[in-house]
């Protein structure tokens, strides 16, 4: 027979959001202590900002992980299991183990999916001779080892046109390789190409001068709205399908950096709470859902507007707590995100841009100086800084 649960509160993913939300609700109110549940598989936690500087050979990836057991916050239960089936007309979701859980709230914030097998090739060479990715802690180690053994010739990083998490990250990778190829004495006899499925380097105007300026400087060869489509590893040949015209184009590589594309999770994708686009359908300023008004969803899993960045969620999660308990309270739902991200687009070693903007593209800039210009002490706020942030302020509910 399944287990029948019931919680006041039940959070789908203990990442990032879940995590957040979870320990807001429980420092905001003590009653919810014992009435909180978070639904996740993983036994590990990962802050994947610092994979860059991972692949960029900064620090180790042990660095970024924790035991997922050691940040559940204390009045949260977690039932280790993947979530099979939503039911949001009757409140209750089905896990893959049969678990059934019925709840009062639901709070959607299952992350991403990264699609490693829609590029042809792939998944036979990711990881070895030149194919590498940072966006996978099994891979990461992968990035630095091309970038040390690369000896000149094509090196190609990839973004694809889908939505991704850290949409600056497929070229963050490229800058701190540029300076390794340097340091190697090796750029002299390389050709760095940033192929991305975009049709500019960044959304906002502002920072995309200064990144253009950053491409020039470095020499980096830029192909946009072409998408990765195959690699065959053999010839060591990557084929690029432009996004509006289809035309193919094969390029040779002796390094690529592969950013896989990235969806909604199938088992929102297939459900009733997503949108004709697959994400998890909520408005853009309460975060509850736009047909299921119990129902809340934050982060990469939810259709806002906006980059999908830990930055973002550090935003939203205020907002999605305080209209969570307005709700339960019976009160109009009164606290509003505006769209707010971050991207730290380190440029170098010892160099970032801090991009920080709206649901407008309109900079929304922290520090009183020009954000939009390279900085040491925005790399050390990146390397340094924001992961002491991440674990014990965010994931800890007190920011």
């Amino acid at each position: 027979m399944p287990k029948k649960l019931h919680y006041t509160i039940a959070i789908v993913g203990a990442g990032s959001a879940g995590l957040s939300v979870a320990a807001r609700l429980l420092r905001e109110s003590k009653a919810l202590h014992g009435s909180v549940v978070l639904l996740d598989p993983q036994t590990k936690h990962y802050y994947q900002p610092l994979w860059t500087l991972v692949g960029g050979g900064v620090v180790s990836k042990e660095t970024t992980e924790r035991s997922q057991q050691s940040l559940i916050p204390k009045g949260a239960d977690w039932i280790q299991e993947a979530v099979e089936e939503f039911n949001p007309e009757v409140n209750r979701f089905v896990t893959k183990a049969g678990t059934v859980i019925q709840y009062e709230i639901l709070v959607v914030a299952a992350g991403i999916q990264v699609d490693w097998e829609r590029i042809k090739g792939l998944k036979e060479c990711i990881g070895r001779d030149g194919v590498c990715s940072n966006y996978d802690y099994r891979y990461v180690d992968s990035t630095w080892k091309s970038i040390r053994q690369f000896r000149g010739g094509n090196a190609i990083f990839t973004q694809p046109n889908t939505p991704i998490k850290c949409g600056g990250a497929p070229q963050k990778i490229m800058y701190l390789a540029d300076d390794a190829f340097r340091q190697a004495g090796v750029r002299s006899k390389s050709n760095i190409i940033f192929a991305s499925g975009n049709a500019s380097i960044f959304a906002v105007p502002k920072y995309a001068a200064a990144l253009n300026r950053v491409i020039e400087r470095k020499d980096i060869v830029t192909k946009y709205q072409l998408d990765l489509i195959s690699i065959d590893s053999v010839r060591k040949e990557a084929v690029f399908e432009h996004v509006v015209t289809k035309d193919r184009e094969t390029l040779r590589y002796d390094m690529i950096h592969v950013v896989p594309p990235m969806s909604s999770p199938d088992f929102i994708r297939n459900s009733p709470l997503a949108g004709a686009a697959g994400w998890t359908e909520v408005d853009k300023h309460t975060l509850q859902h736009l047909r299921f008004k119990n129902v809340f969803a934050l982060g990469d899993c939810s259709n806002l507007p906006t980059s999908k960045t830990g930055a973002a969620i550090r935003k939203q999660a205020p907002v999605a707590v305080q209209n969570i308990i307005s709700l339960l309270a019976g009160q109009p739902l009164a606290a509003r995100y505006d769209g707010y991200t971050s991207c730290p687009l380190v440029t170098g070693y010892n160099r970032l841009i801090l991009a920080e903007f709206d649901y407008d593209l309109t900079p929304q800039e922290t520090f009183p100086f020009d954000q939009s210009k390279e900085r040491y002490s925005m790399y050390m706020l990146k390397k340094n800084l924001l992961p002491k942030m991440y674990w014990h302020g965010m994931l800890k509910g007190r920011m």
